[in-house]
Formats: C-alpha cells, sequence, structure tokens
C-alpha cells in the first residue's frame, strides 16, 4: 500500500513536470532587410530677433502693496477684518507669496481702554486674523509674525474717538 502511494506521487509529479515544460519553434521569424536612408536636416530659417524687457517684480509688487497701505484698522473690541483692508491684505500677501524670502512681522494694537492683559490679548488676535488672511492668500506660514503690542504702542495720543479708531490697528511692517 505505501509502494502504491509513493507511486501515485512520483506519476503526479511527473505529470506536473511535463505540463510545465514548453514547446521549441523551429521556425525563426521572417525578417525583411531594408536599406538604409540618411536623415534630411531640416532647413534652418533665420529667427527674428526678439528685445525682452525685464521687469523686477519685487519692485513691482511692493510698489502695488504700498499702495494700498500697510495699517489694517479695527472696530472696537473686535479682531474681525473688515473687507476694507481685503485688497491691502491680498497686495501684501501676492508680494509675499512670490518672494518666499520676505518676511512680515504684523504688530497688532488696542486703543487704550481696556486692562493690560486684556489689550495684549486682543492685538495678538488680531495679528493673527490677518496673518491667517494673509495665509489663505498664499503667504507661507512662516513669513509673517503675529505679536501685540497692546495699548502700549498708540499711534495716536488722545482719549477719544479719533484717537482711539487710530490705536484699533494692526500694522505691516517688512523684517
Amino acid at each position: 500500500m505505501m509502494q502504491m502511494q509513493k507511486l501515485a506521487l512520483v506519476v503526479l509529479m511527473a505529470a506536473g513536470l511535463a505540463a510545465c515544460s514548453s514547446t521549441k519553434l523551429e521556425e525563426p521569424a521572417p525578417v525583411q532587410d531594408k536599406p538604409v536612408v540618411a536623415p534630411v536636416a531640416p532647413k534652418e530659417e533665420p529667427k527674428p530677433q526678439s528685445v525682452v524687457k525685464t521687469v523686477d517684480l519685487d519692485a513691482e509688487l511692493l510698489a502695488a502693496a504700498n499702495q494700498k497701505g500697510r495699517t489694517v484698522y479695527f472696530d472696537f473690541d473686535s479682531f474681525v477684518v473688515k473687507s476694507d483692508y481685503t485688497p491691502l491684505i491680498e497686495a501684501h500677501a501676492k508680494r509675499l507669496k512670490n518672494n518666499g524670502k520676505v518676511k512680515m512681522s504684523l504688530e497688532g494694537h488696542a486703543d487704550e481702554r481696556g486692562g493690560r492683559e486684556y489689550n495684549l490679548a486682543l492685538g495678538q488676535k488680531r495679528a493673527e486674523a490677518v496673518a491667517q488672511s494673509m495665509s489663505l492668500l498664499g503667504a507661507g506660514g512662516a513669513q509673517v509674525e503675529p505679536v501685540s503690542f497692546g495699548k502700549e504702542r498708540p499711534a495716536v495720543e488722545g482719549h477719544n474717538e479719533e484717537a482711539w479708531s487710530k490705536n484699533r490697528r494692526v500694522e505691516l511692517k517688512d523684517k
């Protein structure tokens, strides 16, 4: 019985090996010989001379951004960026996006009303709101640094709404 199993196993293995073998082709594939043709060189036509005007894009973007301004003003006790300042932020973000080496400091400020810590936090939120707007427009996050001075650096001295409205701001400064 054991010998019969061995014999059956040997027969199965031989059949498996025979099934894996491939047949050889006796005839080679037909090949046509074609004459080699020399390549024809294309005619060279004279190229018209063109004048290229170089443009300093960084300088143009800086001028455009500066024309829009460098200060974003805020309402009382708010860090919401008004739509009036969208063109200003877009111009500066475009400049940063175009030149990855340019860095800016976004200095947040508050008016004299409110405590020192509160105004520092409000100035920081204002600077971060402008930074987020610039980031959404393609400026790199490492290019802008939001900082806050709270009420410590007023733009205008005074104790009235006219002075306070000028002190609630974010100033965009090159580093």
